[in-house]
C-alpha cells in the first residue's frame, strides 16, 4: 500500500514543507537569510522540490548549511578586516538567486519534461552547486587561514581578501567542497560517477574563471556585482560539466 505523503503532488508538498521551514527559520533567533532571503529561498525551495523532489532539495540543503557554516569561520577576525560578507553572513535574495539561479533553471527544465537532455540538466543542476560551494569555501577559508595569497593574473601577494586572489589553503578547501556536494549528488542518484568527477572538475575550472573576472574585470564594471559572478561562476561550472560530459560520450 502506498503512503498517503507519495501520493501527494511533489508542488502541494513543496508548498507544505518549505512553509514550514520558513516559519522555523523566522522564528529562530539565529539567522541565517534576510527576511526577504526568506521568502526568496522559498520560492526557491518550492521550485526545487517541485521539480526533482527530494532527491535535488537534499543538494540544494547541503549547500546552504554548509556555505552559511563556512562562512562563519574565523568571522570575527574577517569583520575586523572588512574582509566578511556583509549582515554577517546573513543570505538577501540576491544572494539566494547568485548562488541559485543557474541550479533553479536545471531543476524547471526537468521539470517540463525536456527528456531528451534530463541527464545533463541533472549534471548542470549538480556541478552549479559543487561549483559554487567550491568558490564560498574557497573565499571563506582563505579570507580566514590563507597565509599566502596571490592575485591569480600576477601571482603577486596580495592582502587577504583581495578580489581574484587565491591561496593554497582556500584552494584545497575549495576542492574539497565541490567533492563533498557531487557526493551528495551522486548519492541521491541525480548524477553517476563519471559526472561526480565532471562536477569537481568543473568546479575547479569555473571557480579558477571566477577569479580572473574578480582580478580583471569586476573593480572596472559596475553592474558587475558579487552577486552577477556568482550566476557566471555557477553557469560556467554548469556548462563545463554538460561539456565534459558531451566529450566523454564522443570518446566511448
Amino acid at each position: 500500500m502506498v503512503s498517503p505523503i507519495y501520493s501527494l503532488n511533489p508542488w502541494i508538498i513543496a508548498v507544505i514543507l518549505n512553509t514550514v521551514l520558513l516559519t522555523i527559520a523566522w522564528i529562530s533567533p539565529k539567522k541565517l537569510l534576510t527576511n526577504a532571503g526568506l521568502f526568496h529561498g522559498w520560492i526557491l525551495g518550492v521550485l526545487i522540490w517541485g521539480s526533482l523532489g527530494w532527491q535535488g532539495y537534499i543538494v540544494v540543503l547541503f549547500y546552504f548549511l554548509v556555505g552559511s557554516g563556512v562562512t562563519r569561520i574565523g568571522l570575527a577576525q574577517k569583520e575586523a578586516e572588512g574582509i566578511a560578507e556583509k549582515r554577517s553572513g546573513a543570505r538577501g535574495p540576491e544572494n539566494v538567486w547568485g548562488s541559485a539561479l543557474t541550479a533553479a533553471i536545471c531543476a524547471v527544465g526537468v521539470a517540463v519534461g525536456i527528456k531528451a537532455i534530463a541527464p545533463l540538466l541533472l549534471l548542470g543542476y549538480v556541478a552549479s552547486f559543487s561549483t559554487k560551494l567550491s568558490d564560498t569555501c574557497a573565499s571563506e577559508v582563505g579570507k580566514a587561514y590563507g597565509k599566502r595569497t596571490y592575485l591569480i593574473t600576477t601571482l603577486q601577494a596580495v592582502p587577504r581578501g583581495t578580489e581574484g586572489a587565491v591561496s593554497l589553503e582556500g584552494t584545497l578547501a575549495g576542492i574539497v567542497g565541490s567533492i563533498a556536494i557531487a557526493f551528495i549528488g551522486w548519492g541521491v542518484g541525480l548524477i553517476d560517477v563519471s559526472g561526480l568527477v565532471f562536477c569537481v572538475v568543473a568546479a575547479f575550472i569555473a571557480t579558477n574563471i571566477e577569479s580572473v573576472i574578480g582580478a580583471t574585470l569586476q573593480a572596472k564594471v559596475d553592474w558587475l556585482t558579487n552577486e552577477v559572478v556568482n550566476i557566471f561562476n555557477t553557469l560556467i561550472g554548469a556548462i563545463a560539466a554538460v561539456l565534459l560530459a558531451l566529450v566523454w560520450q564522443w570518446l566511448q
